[in-house]
């Protein structure tokens, strides 16, 4: 086991970040543009962490004070007023900031109109922020190993060229072990493995962990989530180090249960999950669902037991299946299936991947789900009789489950809550049916941390030259909002960098 402390260093630098997501980039940004010597190391063989398979929106705010009450209420008093206001003043400046950043390349920024999710006070009062177009950057050429959503890719080639024109010192497929602490527990370096044995590199003011959650660590989800499993539809990455580092030293940890997801698909040769269809958010009383949503979902009984279109069902459609029958220990909904007929078979792909790792092709989903077919992802039946047996449920369950949600949908009207617009019959033979699953998109758990991004104890207390960015331990508690993973990763960055330049030198 290695130690906590040492009597040497192998390497000394001002400030040490560990992970090279956007919260990574920008704290290296931050403290380097503060005057500090920075060491930018990642753990896996290819930087962008999950934060490159994102749309790469910005959440960002019209109105400071409104945008202010909006987040007080998604976070349901899970997160202090004082950390959530230090939140919005540097909100508030990520979009100069970014302008500044794109002059690097002469990236194009595109700004669109985008409400929150859910009818708070404050919900109309922000927009989202993209990179558009950089010259002669090709995401599938320069990227290969990253298969993105869509804007994702562009907003890194911007933090990564700037991150080359400062001359930072980066270190690809470098993981961290364990924090190291002087003889009055503050920290003063980490063990960085590089393959070849781990060494002891020291850092004068301060260590930020921007090391990510713990989307592939199904031991530790296995202790903070009822639902399992629960597989990550991006990255192989987080394995929980930044938790576990940190707890090492008295952390205290909030939002553990909160995970950014939905439910998905397995692939039988990938070690990923495949996400839905990212159909359009909708919110309630203000803005219904236009978008047709091809399938239903059933239980091992053959019944629907869900609304399958949340709001943003890509942070919450988990959150159904989410149920454990006592009396078996077990979950009547993982998996459960997805139904759905030939008509609605051919409207479009029911699956879409996003994945950051080299060691695997990206997987195209087909246009009209035939090759799913083909490869056992998806399953054919000519008739209900043949889909319950699939399942292993009662037929005349399944065909009842399937007759009345065909009568709702000529009605327009789901006990269930499915919105009008989105529902769509289970008619035409042959039907169709998938295994699904819970997915994770990201974690929001993690270590508490104060206004200035320096991790605390459990009675409040900083740790000493301990600070975080990014996910690890965000501010997002009850309910996300889309894009605010993405612009914590600026604010965390530019707060934490900035700070842990500003400790005082400790010697060499």
């Amino acid at each position: 086991m290695l130690s906590r402390t040492v009597d040497s260093f192998d390497e000394m630098f001002d400030v040490v970040v560990v992970g090279y997501g956007f919260g990574g980039a920008v704290s290296a940004l931050s403290a380097h543009d503060a005057g500090a010597e920075v060491l930018l190391a990642e753990k896996m063989p290819n930087p962008g962490g999950i934060s490159i398979c994102s749309g790469g929106g910005l959440r960002l705010p019209h109105d400071r004070d409104a945008t202010f009450q909006y987040l007080k209420a998604t976070n349901d008093g899970t997160t202090p007023d004082n950390i959530l206001e230090a939140f919005m003043d540097e909100m508030v400046q990520i979009d100069e900031y970014v302008q500044e950043l794109a002059t690097v390349n002469g990236a194009r920024i595109k700004r669109t109109e985008r409400p929150g999710s859910y009818a708070f006070p404050g919900f109309d009062q922000m927009y989202f922020l993209q990179i558009d177009d950089i010259p002669d950057f090709d995401p599938k050429r320069d990227y290969a190993y990253a298969n993105a959503l869509s804007g994702g890719p562009f907003m890194f080639k911007v933090l990564q060229d700037n991150i080359a024109k400062r001359g930072i010192k980066t270190r690809l497929g470098v993981s961290a072990k364990r924090l190291i602490t002087d003889d009055k527990g503050a920290v003063a370096g980490v063990w960085l493995d590089d393959g070849s044995g781990p060494k002891a590199v020291g850092a004068r003011k301060a260590v930020i962990l921007a090391c990510g959650g713990f989307e592939h660590a199904p031991e530790m989800q296995r202790q903070y989530w009822q639902i399992n499993p629960v597989f990550s539809a991006a990255f192989v990455g987080n394995t929980g180090d930044g938790i576990r580092m940190t707890t090492d030293l008295g952390a205290e940890l909030w939002h553990m249960w909160h995970f950014h997801g939905t439910y998905g698909f397995r692939h039988p040769d990938l070690p990923f999950a495949i996400r839905t269809k990212r159909l359009p958010d909708w919110v309630p009383d203000e803005r219904e669902a236009e978008a047709p949503m091809s399938w239903i979902l059933v239980g091992k009984n053959g019944r629907r037991f869900m609304n399958e279109y949340d709001p943003y069902m890509q942070d919450t459609g988990h959150r159904g299946i989410d149920r454990v029958d006592p009396s078996q220990m077990g979950q009547p909904f993982v998996p459960c299936y997805m139904i759905l007929d030939d008509e609605a078979r051919q409207l479009y792909p029911l699956g879409q991947t996003m994945f950051n790792d080299g060691d695997y092709e990206n997987y195209e989903w087909s246009q009209d789900n035939l090759k799913e077919v083909q490869n056992g992802v998806i399953r054919k039946a000519d008739t209900l009789e043949e889909l319950a047996e699939m399942i292993g449920c009662p037929v005349e369950e399944l065909t009842s489950t399937v007759a009345n949600w065909n009568k709702s949908c000529d009605a327009g009207v789901d006990d269930l809550g499915r919105p009008p617009k989105s529902m769509v019959p289970v008619r035409q033979a042959p039907f169709y049916l998938a295994e699904v699953w819970p997915v994770v998109s990201n974690t929001q758990g993690g270590p508490v941390h104060d206004e200035k991004r320096r991790v605390v104890n459990a009675y409040g207390e900083p740790i000493p030259r301990l600070y975080t960015a990014g996910e690890l331990g965000g501010i997002w508690g009850s309910l996300y909002l889309s894009g605010g993973n993405l612009t914590e990763c600026f604010v965390s960055g530019r707060i934490s960098g900035r700070e842990a330049a500003s400790e005082a030198s400790r010697m060499d």
